[in-house]
């Protein structure tokens, strides 16, 4: 599929009505396939996701029901495929447990409700254009959070692996009550995990995209009708109510429950992040195009969908998007032929899924969240960048210690400082001339460049803005006072797209510190919208003509004393900085 025009108007708000206006019959036949490959893949995995988010089994396979068709109306991408995802079960799970005070029924309200607010935030940000915001949490800290999140959620998986209770508010104390819990161990429920924890990672070795956990929760329901092992204490899902579900909002509101915003702001950008690497991914296989901003509208609808049918978070995660991709899905009619089979599912075979093993739906959890731990992310992170790397340790960390919601919260923040510390100590190079010729490039990283004597040549590698001036202003002073017998200081700002009032006074101030040491300043090659700036602040009647034609080069020559230096030299207006 070729990358096409961009739609414009309705089409471009409702991306459905172009993907049907140009649908060819022969996708058909793949839609189909993959439609009914993402249902049976959903429905196991959709059970365990709502486990960890604390509700009911059938409520997973409600989001994936609800959540796909909205999204086939709105999304932007042909192949991604919505629906309940680990990290966001987990952060549900855990956030609300503190909300419900036990109540199964105010639990489910709850959840709904971070739905419905999930929804909400992403309308906002779409009709603000935030779909930048993904931006600001960067891929280092999203590779310690995940692997974090991995560990968090294997944490709440493995005592029902081994028959126990469990328990604990965070990953170690949950590690630590396990210990202190092995003897207690059931060997049936434990020999039962281990054996489907073995089929899974084999079937996906072997049957790579196929949906093998369906296959090992209809052997395991089996095995349970034929033998005893109920009465051996392995627990069942027990009975799962048929039907569709009722459509109506949560009766709850905002108002009604402490911490629903921070929570419902968690999931969603975990939601988006998700969401949108994983569109973009398959655009790329497909020579596409996915629009960022259009994703949030098709998150919202999706989510506002899942909140009408009491469902919990959704986003458009990666393992069910290369499902569905692999299968074929041509269009998002896929998702929609997924609901319809999803929906029968409901009506006619709950009653399959009763004796179904708790122990199977950890093990499809635990199988899921090893893809979350990139362990050659992490040890080329290590080699390249010892400070991204313990950036990346802060946020795992984080969210072993704090919980998910307070580990989002703390990744996003880590993301920011890191940015706004980056940002507020620029790198500032000092250039030196480029042997044999007549550019110049750092003397740091090229220590045989040829300085001037007399002369400091200065580049910020930055904007200049009111938050950094200070720094770049002691930079530079540092090495001119360190400095004997400096006449000239060059200031490069090709290097620096934008300078505000304060960059400007700042450079205003280091003309008069200069001049106070028989020292003028020149600067070159600033941008257009700097020299507007610079001149109207009355710096070009200080330091000199501030025009696009003046370089590095033809202020030296405006010196006599690069006359000494290098006698007969002859101006180059087509030079410029390295």
């Amino acid at each position: 599929m070729g990358a096409e025009k961009s739609p414009s108007g309705w089409s471009s708000l409702f991306p459905a009505l172009e993907w049907l206006r140009q649908y060819d019959r022969a996708w058909l036949r793949f839609d189909v396939i993959a439609g009914l490959t993402l249902a049976a893949y959903a429905i196991p995995v959709s059970m365990a996701y709502a486990t960890l988010a604390g509700v009911p089994p059938q409520h997973g396979i409600y989001c994936y029901l609800l959540g796909g068709l909205a999204y086939a109306m709105f999304g932007s991408s042909r192949q991604l495929a919505i629906g309940p995802t680990s990290a966001i079960g987990l952060l549900v799970g855990s956030t609300v447990a503190g909300m419900a005070d036990g109540d199964a029924t105010r639990w489910i309200e709850i959840a709904a409700l971070t739905a419905l607010m999930v929804a909400v935030v992403s309308a906002i940000a779409w009709l603000l254009h935030l779909s930048g915001l993904v931006s600001f949490i960067s891929e280092t800290v999203l590779l310690g959070f995940k692997a974090g999140a991995a560990l968090t959620i294997a944490s709440t998986q493995l005592p029902k692996l081994f028959g126990v209770p469990g328990g604990g508010d965070n990953f170690f104390e949950r590690i630590w009550i396990l210990l202190g819990q092995l003897g207690e161990t059931n060997l049936a429920v434990l020999t039962f995990g281990i054996c489907a924890v073995a089929l899974l990672i084999a079937g996906d070795r072997l049957f790579p995209r196929r949906p093998v956990a369906l296959v090992v929760v209809a052997a395991a329901t089996v095995v349970m009708a034929l033998t005893s092992l109920e009465e051996a204490g392995v627990p069942t899902v027990g009975m799962i109510r048929p039907g569709l579900p009722a459509l109506h909002l949560p009766s709850l509101r905002m108002r009604d429950v402490d911490g629903v915003l921070p929570l419902s702001i968690a999931c969603f950008l975990l939601a988006y992040i998700e969401g949108i690497s994983a569109a973009r991914a398959l655009a790329a296989e497909h020579n596409a195009e996915v629009n960022p901003r259009q994703e949030l509208l098709a998150l919202g609808a999706a989510n506002l969908a899942v909140a009408f049918g009491q469902g919990f978070p959704v986003a458009g995660g990666l393992s069910q998007s290369a499902v569905n991709d692999k299968a074929g899905a041509k269009t998002p009619l896929a998702l929609v032929i997924a609901s319809a089979a999803l929906a029968g599912c409901l009506q006619c075979l709950t009653n399959l899924l009763r004796s179904l093993p708790t122990v199977v739906l950890a093990a499809i959890v635990l199988v899921a969240v090893k893809g979350l731990i990139d362990l050659h992310g992490l040890r080329f992170l290590r080699q390249v960048s010892r400070r991204e790397f313990r950036i990346a340790l802060v946020a795992l960390v984080g969210v072993l210690l704090f919980g998910i919601l307070k580990g989002v919260l703390l990744a996003a923040i880590v993301s920011l400082i890191l940015l706004l510390a980056g940002a507020a100590t620029p790198s500032i190079a000092f250039l030196g001339r480029i042997p044999g010729s007549r550019r110049f490039s750092s003397l740091e990283r090229h220590p045989d460049n040829e300085s001037i004597p007399g002369v400091v040549i200065v580049r910020p590698e930055s904007s200049i803005l009111y938050f950094n001036a200070d720094h770049v202003r002691r930079v530079i002073w540092d090495h001119v006072a360190g400095m004997p017998d400096v006449r000239l200081v060059i200031c490069d700002l090709s290097n620096s797209p934008v300078v505000d009032v304060a960059g400007a006074n700042m450079l205003a101030g280091l003309h008069s510190e200069l001049s106070r040491r028989n020292a003028r300043i020149r600067i070159v090659e600033a941008h257009a919208k700097v020299r507007d700036l610079l001149r109207a602040v009355g710096l070009e009647g200080k330091t000199g003509y501030l025009g696009r034609h003046l370089s590095i080069d033809q202020a030296l020559l405006e010196e006599s004393a690069f006359h000494e230096v290098t006698p007969g030299a002859a101006a180059d207006p087509s030079s410029s900085p390295g």
